[in-house]
């Protein structure tokens, strides 16, 4: 049985995020895409109600490449105590 991974909105952000010409946000969406393409598959990755929410907001555009990358994985329900 693979480890889990709890994927929170920043990376989904990363994923789908355009060049930047900031040096930091550059280096995380290099890291954040090269973890996904050399290491997703070796987790069981799982997402919240709350970071769908999130990435559906703002550009639509955008907000469909964000739900197209987390298609395939796990919904994780919100309990009353997560809440």
């Amino acid at each position: 049985m693979s480890e889990t991974v709890y994927l929170e909105t920043s990376l989904v952000g990363y994923l789908t995020a355009s060049p930047s010409k900031n040096l930091i946000i550059a280096a995380n969406i290099e890291v954040t895409r090269n973890w996904w393409e050399s290491y997703r598959n070796a987790f069981t990755l799982y997402i919240s109600q709350t970071v769908l929410d999130e990435i559906m907001e703002g550009d639509a555009e955008m907000a469909a490449k964000r739900i197209e990358v987390i298609q395939g994985l796990t919904l994780l329900q919100l309990n009353e105590e997560a809440q």
